[in-house]
């Protein structure tokens, strides 16, 4: 499709968000994404930058992205477990620091949440000063914690008994992913409310889709892991099997990963796998504890996940060789214990 000059001048004038949607490679012959782009440019500075949003969690992936929402325009208030973190965020990006989950979600449209687990997720929204009963009604949560489905429908139907709007949108990419503004963002919830997000989610995201109903999302991050498990597992037996048979591991990876075999663990993490080094993604103890809501919902939807459970117990076992915090690529260093 070719874009029209006027058009092109305009976006390619327009701030940081639209700078970084041609920096992740967004799609102008998708007609939505055209349409998206003609009525951002066309919008006045002031429009763009009129959203007053909360972002509770300011980990590894919250932090970089309220700081990319701060850059587009956005107006952001952060709450961290550790003040310190928030006060730091606050340093670097401006915006502004809540004390309590309420504290920053006060008066906010959209409030964001990336924090650890289900009970995290609970005391943010509903726990002792949490974000529901400070959000004013017509409000939206957005979850992008990785939890289990059974909490998500339960927030969204108390969300909604407030008067309130939830979206689960767990995201994957990793750290890497949230500081390049790269993540891929599987939503569930009602299709009008993610129509009313999806455009301030861009700002972080390469792709962004609504899957379903309520909990959506978290099932659709749920095959994410799935997939993963098994693709790290089947790197490290080839990896592992390369340097017993006294091949160059660099060599083989060149080759094997222009064909059938490619993957984006194998591009991206063969290179830190041969060197021993297992600092630089997604922790083991994260990935069990999604693997773990990965079972759980297996055991209610009768789906057979053999593999899944096997490589749940081999990351187990990279726990106890001191690798709950190595990334999940750290499953070859349990073979070459083992072998």
């Amino acid at each position: 499709m070719t874009v029209p000059i006027v058009l092109s001048c305009r976006i390619w004038a327009a701030s940081h968000n639209a700078g970084l949607l041609f920096a992740r490679g967004f799609d102008l012959s998708r007609a939505e994404n055209l349409a998206f782009l003609t009525r951002w440019a066309s919008d006045s500075k002031e429009d763009r930058q009129m959203a007053k949003v909360a972002f509770l969690g300011l980990g590894v992936m919250g932090y970089p992205m309220a700081g990319h929402l701060q850059a587009a325009g956005h107006d952001v208030t952060v709450y961290n477990r550790t003040t310190a973190k928030a006060e730091a965020w606050v340093a670097e990006h401006g915006g502004s620091m809540g004390k309590t989950p309420a504290e920053a979600a006060q008066g906010a449209e959209i409030v964001f949440a990336c924090v650890g687990n289900d009970d995290d997720l609970r005391a943010v929204c509903t726990g002792e000063a949490g974000a529901f009963d400070a959000m004013a009604e017509g409000a939206i949560f957005v979850d992008h914690t990785t939890v289990s489905a059974q909490v998500t429908r339960e927030l969204y139907a108390q969300a909604k008994a407030q008067g309130l709007a939830f979206v689960d949108a767990p995201i994957s990419g990793g750290q890497a992913g949230a500081e390049n503004a790269i993540l891929s963002i599987m939503c569930g919830g009602d299709q009008a409310t993610y129509e009313a997000i999806e455009p301030v989610m861009a700002v972080y995201s390469k792709i962004c889709r609504r899957i379903g109903e309520s909990g959506a999302g978290q099932l659709t991050k749920m095959c994410n892991q799935i997939a993963i498990a098994g693709v790290v597992q089947g790197l490290s037996e080839a990896l592992h099997f390369a340097e017993k048979a006294g091949l160059d591991g660099r060599a083989v990876i060149e080759v094997i990963s222009q064909g059938a075999a490619g993957s984006w663990q194998m591009v991206n993490r063969h290179e830190t796998m041969l060197d021993d080094h297992f600092d630089h993604g997604f922790a083991v103890d994260w990935m069990r504890k999604d693997l773990g809501i990965c079972l759980d919902e297996a055991n209610e939807n009768g789906a057979s996940l053999p593999l899944t459970a096997l490589v749940d117990q081999f990351y187990k076992d990279v726990q106890k060789l001191g690798g709950g915090r190595w990334d999940t690529s750290s499953l070859i260093k349990r073979l070459r214990a083992v072998g």
